[in-house]
């Protein structure tokens, strides 16, 4: 496939204001204490498929950027296929606790594990695997996702103040209300922080583009039988474990169809999350409508958030990796940014006499699968890492992490000393 004429190596070009919000993201820094939920944000499949090689008109980089952000498609509904390859160990099931336990959620721990619809622990499936995801959208409060699973389904929908999950497998149900129309921030609607469009994908993505990054129009596709043009987004500078993102664009609405993310060390996209089926047709009202099935357990997520103690709950107690983020600063730029913090946990994480981690149950031994032990002029650690995100903590408490190299970690580790 032949690409679209493009020279504008997208830098500093496409204005302030673009400019701007690009640099609101951290890009690809990663807290590490949520090591084991950097694969959520992150996840999918083999490179672009492309189905046509439609002729298209020809654009410019700048030009396929300003439409996307332009993009206002209230309405659609489709198929969307999502899958994730981080190179992670088997989780068997330990992800959805380790996120849960983390962030703070109901199911977190104590006598009351929550109710299996609370999204916040639901949705973190998509951190492995492949899934297939229903979606549906008609303006600011009427969303729905469904997350098809074998002879199950999970559904979140957002229809006005509203918000239900509802687990088919378990018959039950989580409900919150969120606050009235323009005036809701974002985080009132239970998951909406979890990227599972390639829209999702690609706004943060579009975040990080800046003078590190090249971006170029690589040609057209088709994706869910629409015209496409692809948009090429590859990192300048060595050392990032990110190859490149290509986002399929649909040629009418400036809506992002398809996002793939290929890792620097090649092999399989680590995130591959595009339609299969897609309209722009107003969905039916009937979509979001929802009622609790006869006999099913209703979980309110203020009585929840009161069985779970929270805010308190989620700090993780005395041990663990959740001792908290002292001084959390950004090192380096663009693409090689790495996140720095001080957990103040003194003498690293704890081992046992074999050298393995210790006195952290399963999470011990699922950090322990993926990390090797690094030293340098910082002293000793031990490095996790995943086809992307990589961290390293320190014997004496430090944290590095992002989406760089492991030589990277200990450079920045050693400057820091």
């Amino acid at each position: 496939m032949a690409p679209i004429d493009s020279d504008d190596n997208t830098t500093a070009g496409a204005g302030e204001e673009l400019r701007a919000g690009r640099r609101k993201a951290a890009r690809y820094v990663v807290p590490v204490a949520v090591m084991g939920v950097a694969a959520a944000t992150i996840g999918l499949v083999p490179a672009l498929a492309d189905s046509g090689d439609p002729d298209l008109p020809k654009v410019t980089a700048e030009q396929l950027i300003e439409k996307i952000a332009k993009s206002d498609v209230q309405q659609l509904s489709g198929t969307v296929r999502i899958s994730t390859d981080l190179g992670l160990p088997d989780l068997g099931g330990l992800e959805s606790g380790l996120m849960s336990g983390m962030s703070g959620g109901p199911g977190s721990g104590g006598d009351d594990e929550g109710s299996a619809a609370d999204p916040s622990a639901k949705l973190t499936e998509l951190v492995s695997g492949s899934h297939t995801l229903r979606v549906a959208a008609d303006g600011p409060d009427r969303q729905k996702l469904s997350l098809l699973e074998n002879a199950a389904e999970y559904s979140l929908i957002h229809n006005g103040k509203d918000v239900w999950g509802y687990d088919s497998r378990s018959n039950e149900v989580y409900h919150s209300t969120a606050a009235d129309g323009a005036e809701r921030p974002e985080k009132d609607v239970p998951g909406q922080d979890v990227p599972a469009t390639p829209k999702d994908f690609a706004d943060q993505a579009l975040k990080a583009v800046d003078d590190t990054t090249s971006v170029t129009v690589g040609g057209t596709a088709q994706v869910a039988g629409r015209d496409a043009y692809r948009l090429v987004v590859e990192p300048k500078q060595d050392g990032s474990t990110v190859g490149a993102i290509t986002v399929a664009v649909d040629a009418e609405t400036g809506t992002p169809l398809k996002f793939t993310l290929t890792p620097a060390s090649g092999g399989a996209a680590v995130v591959d999350v595009g339609f299969t089926k897609v309209s722009f047709a107003k969905p039916d009202a009937s979509t979001f409508d929802f009622t609790p099935p006869e006999g099913a357990k209703v979980t309110e997520a203020d009585e929840a958030g009161r069985r779970a103690g929270a805010p308190e709950h989620g700090r993780g107690g005395e041990g663990g990796l959740a001792k908290g983020m002292n001084g959390l600063e950004v090192i380096g730029e663009g693409w090689n940014s790495i996140a720095a913090f001080d957990t103040g946990a003194q003498g690293g994480l704890p081992t046992d006499s074999a050298g393995d981690l210790g006195g952290l149950g399963d999470l011990g031994g699922f950090l322990g699968s993926f990390g090797d032990q690094v030293k340098g002029d910082f002293g000793s650690g031990m490095v996790f890492k995943t086809r992307l995100v990589n961290a390293l903590i320190t014997d004496d408490g430090k944290v590095y992490a992002g989406a760089v190299t492991k030589d990277a970690l200990v450079k920045a580790a050693d400057a820091a000393k």
